[in-house]
């Protein structure tokens, strides 16, 4: 049984990396704004935590990733199909992610 392929999970975790810093920069400028209005000079320990990601966890989220990806370009062919179509637009994507959305 040959192994499908799935997006790289070094790829996934600087996705992730990306994100995390991204939320404890808003973290951080709100705590500023909270800290100004009370008039409170510690800050929050949560600010400089440094998040880590298990090399399973990548493995199970690039997967995951995978997954979605060919359920989307599945459902977005098969309306696509319907129509009439041999090429799937943004306008097919638009039609199935909400459900595609909810069943996920």
């Amino acid at each position: 049984m040959e192994k499908e392929n799935t997006f790289d999970p070094d790829l996934v975790h600087e996705i992730f990396k990306l994100v995390w810093k991204r939320k404890a920069a808003e973290r951080g400028k709100n705590e500023l704004s909270e800290n100004i209005e009370n008039e409170v000079g510690a800050s929050s320990s949560k600010r400089f935590r440094p998040t880590f990601a298990n090399a399973n966890a990548l493995k199970l989220s690039s997967e995951l990733l995978r997954v979605f990806v060919a359920e989307a370009i599945q459902r977005a062919a098969t309306i696509a199909e319907a129509e009439g179509s041999v090429k799937i637009e943004a306008t097919h994507l638009e039609r199935i992610l909400p459900q595609l959305l909810l069943d996920f």
